[in-house]
């Protein structure tokens, strides 16, 4: 793998079925209005067929790092309701794998995720601000599992005639670059103590 290539292995766990999980994540329309901490802006371009393979949806994304990532997805393989295939291209290019498995009254969701930047300035800063950009995802995914109980609960509380659910999910964050800026100091200044020990280290071996 180069340092512009990532994995990210995310584990969820939510209360309800495996088709109700599967029909909130295979709506792709819906993703900005549930989980908006990080779908900013959504557009189908092609629905698909009744199975969804071949749908294709351009989205506009961001975690808690000041900067946004354009890309798109299309849908490569349906295992409904027990999970679906996506490939990216765009700001990244990549291949994303989501699994839902009944756990008694829970669903565990998984979901496969590997990518490689190919946004210019990701992929000059990979190499020393990796950590930072994983932290950025796992945000994300944690606004995630947060938005989906929160939508599965609304769900619910709707086709029962129950009064709707108070909280609403996670917004997304500010855009200003000193989240960013902080990260990158930090990496920069990491990188100068691990030279520093690496020199200390050979100057050691040396005597």
């Amino acid at each position: 793998m180069s340092s512009a290539d990532y994995r990210f292995l995310t584990h969820w766990r939510v209360l309800g079925t495996v088709a109700e999980v599967s029909n909130v994540l295979e709506d792709p329309k819906e993703l900005s209005r549930w989980w908006p901490a990080v779908y900013l802006k959504v557009e189908e371009l092609s629905p698909g067929d009744e199975r969804g393979v071949g749908r294709a949806v351009r989205v506009l994304t961001k975690g808690w790092l000041p900067y946004t990532i354009r890309w798109q997805f299309r849908v490569v393989e349906s295992r409904r309701p027990l999970g679906f295939t996506i490939e990216a291209d765009g700001d990244f290019v990549g291949r994303g794998v989501w699994s839902f498995e009944q756990a008694g009254a829970w669903v565990d969701v998984t979901f496969d995720w590997r990518i490689r930047f190919t946004k210019a300035g990701a992929a000059r800063l990979s190499p020393i601000l990796s950590p930072v950009f994983a932290a950025n995802h796992r945000w994300a995914m944690r606004k995630g599992e947060q938005s989906l109980g929160l939508e599965l609960e609304r769900r619910r509380a709707r086709a029962s005639g129950r009064p709707l659910p108070a909280a609403s999910p996670p917004p997304a964050t500010t855009t200003s670059p000193v989240p960013l800026l902080v990260a990158g100091v930090a990496a920069c200044f990491a990188v100068l103590v691990l030279v520093r020990l690496a020199t200390r280290g050979r100057r050691s071996d040396s005597r």
